[in-house]
């Protein structure tokens, strides 16, 4: 059962001021002056690519997903979640680069597992903040071009302007704690503890945030870009249990410069306690090289954290590349 009370409370307390935005807890260590540092102790080498296993997608499975709720990772944070006539995505990626240039920039080490023509029709969209590694110009206009008016876009606020420019014309903008609901499902835009921008005019001028989406008989969180911050207890708190947990693992060294906007594996099993996610699935990780670990590092971490917590993995999945799993309702 929702604490509806303590969530009013807290969304009534979000300040209202558009277009300056900050986390609830400090995030120290992590400006220019840090990065200019990172930059210049790793002299800007980063760790090699990798290549990983893809798995094909089942275009039937795809296309007529069956009654149970259904996941396919297309790579990094961008997801498929198919159920009760809902195909969704969420941060979508699907270009070569994340970056604001086609020449330049990190650029994939494994290919999406669907292109934006493969793709079923796409009705929602979840985008957590407005880095080019989750929201990417070139995908949101394929998305247009394909799906049209027939894509309703959940964004925190500060992104819709940005979406408008290039056509997106039905969007839903939420703020930390507010809801909206879209037929059956409730749409939950939460905190996360990360920052934004595209450049360097821009910094902190939208929002980031999480998701929770409650369906009548089902409950999906996407925790989109962040560090561990008391935050999590408090979802956890107010909402209860969480069917499916979509949690990122990757992109966390070094941790004095990462620590405060990313998470390490360790920190994703304690989310993953902290909103007592029944199942969580790793993501963010092993598709573009962002930050200082190696690329398999991450599944390698998490599965000493889960060992060390007695967590059994199938309570916490890292899928192939391209694998679409059917979760099994009790």
């Amino acid at each position: 059962m929702i604490d509806r009370e303590r969530l009013a409370k807290l969304a009534a307390e979000q300040p209202d001021t558009p277009g300056v935005y900050r986390n609830l807890y400090d995030t120290p260590h992590h400006g220019l002056r840090e990065f200019l540092r990172w930059q210049w102790d790793s002299r800007g080498q980063f760790p090699r690519h990798l290549s990983f296993p893809q798995q094909s997608p089942d275009p039937a499975r795809v296309n007529h997903p069956g009654p149970e709720p259904q996941l396919t990772w297309i790579g990094h944070s961008t997801f498929l979640f198919q159920y009760k006539g809902w195909n969704l995505l969420t941060d979508p990626v699907f270009s070569e680069r994340c970056s604001p240039f086609t020449f330049a920039g990190p650029k994939r080490a494994v290919p999406p597992a669907l292109t934006i023509d493969e793709l079923p029709p796409i009705n929602a969209v979840l985008v957590s903040h407005n880095h080019y590694d989750h929201l990417d110009k070139a995908s949101v206009k394929q998305l247009q071009a394909r799906f049209g008016k027939d894509i309703l876009w959940f964004v925190p606020q500060g992104v819709a302007r940005w979406l408008r420019k290039l056509g997106v014309e039905r969007i839903i903008q939420l703020g930390w704690w507010q809801s909206e609901f879209h037929g059956q499902v409730e749409a939950f835009c939460l905190p996360a503890q990360h920052f934004s921008g595209r450049g360097p005019g821009d910094h902190n001028r939208s929002q980031w945030c999480s998701w929770r989406l409650e369906f009548p008989d089902f409950s999906l969180y996407f925790a989109g870009d962040t560090g561990y911050a008391p935050l999590f207890g408090e979802i956890g708190e107010i909402f209860g249990p969480v069917d499916l947990a979509l949690l990122p693992i990757g992109a966390y060294e070094p941790r004095w410069f990462m620590s405060p906007v990313h998470i390490n594996p360790a920190e994703a099993v304690h989310i993953h306690k902290d909103i007592q996610a029944r199942q969580s699935v790793a993501m963010h990780w092993g598709t573009f090289v962002l930050t200082d670990e190696p690329m398999d590092a991450p599944p390698k971490a998490l599965a000493l954290a889960l060992e060390s917590h007695s967590i059994h993995p199938d309570q916490f999945r890292v899928p192939q590349h391209g694998e679409t799993l059917i979760l099994q309702q009790d």
